[in-house]
């Protein structure tokens, strides 16, 4: 074992202090448990530690401390020991362990091995040692040749490895309690929404709006708004505005598991307004199905897939509000499915062209349907945004209403672009 210590010129308070505050170029390296308390004893002395004031013996400790890595508790033992009975020993141990085959001239050899590799697999970090000696010659990978792999990962878990090198690894996924993790059950009653964000596209590092996409399980009446973002308080107002435009009262909200719903100011929005929140379970990849097929059906299909920046959400918000969603929910047919059992007991789901109708129809269709409707709003008043306009009209807004959004997006973007050329 080496030890090289240079450490002699430091005899007075000053240069200690000189040392802790990093102005000192001494390097040090000692082995063995033996040398390091032999070397504490020696400093102890040395520095005529107990006749020092408090302040001064503070100093003397920071100092064993860096130097011998130990840590200040074990310093303070072992001052202790030395006021006592002038000594610094090792305690004879009590039980017989193993002995140490790996010195920490070994393992700071592999956790260089390790900085220079990217952190291999336990495996191939061996083999790497087994070439390094074997091939190439460097006798400082003898004692690694034969290491086992799993005694790899223990010397990267040791405190001698993690004072040479620190690892980070990525942050793993914890389980969210906010919400139910289970499918909602409306039981024929409007009111339980499904609920999906679409993201329209980035350009140049540039993001764009974010359309929030919500279809109520019953009767597919689809409410479509735009957010600038998706942070909370971008998209609190958004819900609630989305929340306001359905006809009848929510009860349930659901959604997959991203952060943008399942944080703790949407849960405490819905629970003041008395709705339950609910998510997709794992490995049920239809639970949200219904949202995610009218994503392409109706939002992609309106709005396609053109970058539109985010300072431009207000202006979509109200083509979605004053057009798309009065289209989709009063003039666009729907498929509504039909529940088959077959002869071996599976539920099938069926889509009769006699089922067809739009999401008001549909509506209307329920068994006592007056009594999901928000209180104060009646069909007579529903009825006249259904009728006001024949199907093919609507439509025939709803596409100018979208022509004429695009073309005032394209001039803002094309002015800003000839400003910033200037």
């Amino acid at each position: 074992m080496n030890t090289v210590m240079n450490d002699n010129e430091i005899k007075k308070i000053e240069e200690v202090r000189r040392f802790l505050d990093g102005a000192s170029d001494m390097e040090f390296s000692i082995e063995t448990k033996a040398e390091r308390y032999d070397w504490i004893e020696k400093s102890f002395s040395r520095f005529r530690y107990l006749k020092r004031s408090k302040g001064d013996k503070g100093l003397i400790l920071s100092y064993l401390k860096k130097v011998s890595g130990y840590s200040r508790i074990q310093i303070k033992r072992l001052a202790r020991q030395y006021f006592e009975t002038g000594h610094v020993r090792r305690r004879a141990p009590k039980k017989r362990g193993f002995p140490r085959k790996y010195t920490d001239t070994d393992i700071r050899l592999l956790a260089e091995t390790d900085e220079l590799h990217r952190t291999l697999s336990g495996h191939a970090t061996k083999k790497i040692c087994e070439r390094a000696c074997g091939i190439f010659g460097d006798r400082r990978y003898l004692p690694l040749v034969n290491i086992s792999v799993s005694h790899i990962y223990n010397l990267r878990r040791s405190g001698a490895y993690r004072k040479v090198r620190r690892r980070f690894e990525k942050t793993r996924s914890r389980a969210s309690l906010i919400g139910e993790r289970r499918k909602p059950r409306p039981d024929g009653r409007p009111g339980y929404i499904r609920v999906d964000t679409v993201h329209q596209g980035d350009l140049d590092g540039i993001k764009g709006v974010y359309h929030i996409n919500a279809v109520d399980e019953v009767t597919q009446i689809e409410i479509v708004c735009s957010a600038e973002k998706i942070s909370e308080n971008f998209l609190i107002p958004v819900l609630e505005e989305m929340i306001s435009g359905f006809p009848f009262v929510v009860h349930g909200f659901h959604s997959d598991n991203g952060s943008e719903y399942i944080n703790h100011r949407v849960a405490e929005m819905l629970n003041r307004l008395l709705i339950d929140l609910t998510k997709s379970r794992a490995r049920h990849s239809n639970d949200n199905a219904l949202a995610e097929s009218k994503n392409g059906s109706i939002v992609r299909k309106h709005l396609g897939y053109v970058h539109i920046p985010q300072q431009h959400a207000q202006e979509v918000n109200r083509f979605l509000r004053d057009f798309l969603n009065p289209y989709i929910n009063f003039h666009r047919p729907c498929f509504f499915p039909e529940t088959v059992t077959n002869d071996k007991g599976k539920d099938i789901k069926r889509y009769p062209y006699d089922r067809m109708m739009t999401p008001y129809d549909k509506l209307k269709s329920l068994p006592d349907a007056e009594r999901f409707l928000k209180p104060g709003l009646t069909f007579a008043e529903l009825d006249k945004i259904a009728y006001n306009i024949t199907d093919n009209e609507a439509a025939r807004r709803m596409n100018e209403a979208r022509n004429l959004l695009f073309t005032n997006i394209n001039e803002q973007e094309n002015h800003a672009l000839r400003r910033k050329a200037r």
